[in-house]
């Protein structure tokens, strides 16, 4: 009986032990978005200062105001939404499409495909290469110039791939023998079953899309047509322009009001947020989809 006990104990311990260790290394991994979250709604001065560490200091929306007030945030903000459900839509379309006959056994040359789709993997073309077909195909300042190169995630699809490989094949067996085409397979029992694994890899494309930077810049240069990074990026760089300007001035001619630390916390929240409301809804299926999609085969 005293040996039950102990061990009684030792467990509790140690699971309590457990559970601080674990408490104290989210604490960690969460203070830097914390502590970005608090700078942008604090004072230019107290974060210069080094006041700002737990709560907001001198609290103030004035990055934010600046972010916004020349009006071009919320176009910006439009054409990342429209960049992101298209982008998002296209790929998963693509996804599916290739993910499910390569997933059957019966495919007619399905070794040599698989073969080919994972030298592509290994080998890219390059930014330079890119550049030039995007351009000869006359995609620049379209949002085609994003979609094409990028309509699917190899890696992606062959996540998507497994996932189906580990379905039970005795379903797409009786519908076949009840007369359902492949489509019908597809679209009525394939794609209802890989709702988790689909939920994961929206995610995915959702967040790459929205994030979206380094193309934006290559192949859109109409200003109302660019994204909310690369708007925010360039309010950084007027940000930090104004400042040097200002430093270079007079002394006690011109006060700064707002630093570039500022508008970039403001600039983080505004580009975070809503993919952290997105995520809630997600996160059932999403971690589901990864541990299936990625254990299975």
């Amino acid at each position: 009986m005293t040996d039950s006990v102990k061990k009684s104990l030792g467990s509790r311990l140690s699971t309590t032990a457990n559970y601080l260790l674990l408490g104290f290394l989210s604490l960690l991994a969460l203070y830097p978005f914390w502590y970005v979250l608090v700078s942008a709604f604090s004072s230019s001065r107290a974060i210069t200062a080094g006041e700002v560490s737990l709560w907001p200091v001198e609290f103030n929306i004035e990055a934010f105001v600046r972010l916004f007030e020349d009006g071009q945030l919320p176009a910006a903000m439009w054409n990342t939404i429209v960049v992101t459900a298209i982008g998002t839509l296209l790929n998963m379309i693509l996804t599916i499409l290739a993910a499910y006959p390569l997933s059957r056994k019966r495919l007619a040359g399905r070794g040599p495909l698989l073969m080919f789709i994972i030298f592509t993997m290994l080998f890219v073309a390059g930014v330079i290469p890119n550049f030039i077909l995007v351009k000869m195909l006359g995609l620049i300042d379209t949002y085609w110039s994003l979609w094409l190169p990028a309509m699917i995630s190899t890696y992606n699809m062959f996540v998507m791939k497994t996932f189906m490989e580990g379905l039970p094949e005795e379903i797409e067996e009786s519908a076949a023998m009840d007369g359902a085409s492949d489509w019908r397979i597809l679209i009525q029992i394939m794609i209802p079953l890989c709702k988790p694994i689909m939920a994961a890899l929206s995610l995915f494309y959702a967040v790459g899309w929205w994030n979206s930077y380094f193309h934006v810049l290559l192949y859109i240069t109409k200003s109302d047509m660019q994204t909310l990074t690369l708007k925010l990026y360039q309010m950084i760089l007027q940000v930090d322009q104004s400042l040097l300007s200002n430093l270079s001035g007079s002394e006690g001619v011109t006060q700064v009001v707002l630093t570039p630390e500022g508008i970039k916390a403001a600039a983080i929240v505004i580009a975070v947020t809503p993919i952290l409301l997105l995520y809630p809804f997600l996160q059932k299926h999403f971690v589901k989809g990864v541990l299936i999609g990625s254990v299975k085969g």
